[in-house]
């Protein structure tokens, strides 16, 4: 599996898309007491790849990110930061705001 699942949603007028490595949909990771369930409900809509996932990433408000693939597809992009990833399990998660 190399594709990313998709899920976009209008939040305060504002475009929220969630992106993440499609084999994570459904995983549970945990650290401590931090839990993280990556849920269908939040990250499931379509399957795409990774020229469709960077393209949504530019032209959100707003991007949750979690995986491997899809954090560094930000990164590498100079779309996030990578002191703002944050690892539970080795699985990483960035969250992106643009204003």
């Amino acid at each position: 599996m190399d594709g990313f699942s998709i899920r976009t949603a209008d939040y305060k007028g504002s475009t929220l898309v969630s992106i993440c490595d499609e084999e994570l949909i459904g995983k549970t990771v945990t650290e401590g007491r931090l839990k993280m369930h990556i849920s269908p409900d939040f990250f499931y809509g379509e399957i795409v790849d990774y020229r469709e996932a960077l393209r949504l990433m530019k032209v959100c408000s707003m991007v949750n990110l979690a995986g491997r693939r899809a954090v560094n597809l930000a990164i590498a992009n100079e779309l996030g930061a990578k002191e703002a990833v944050r690892e539970i399990e080795k699985v990483p998660f960035l969250m992106i705001y643009k204003f």
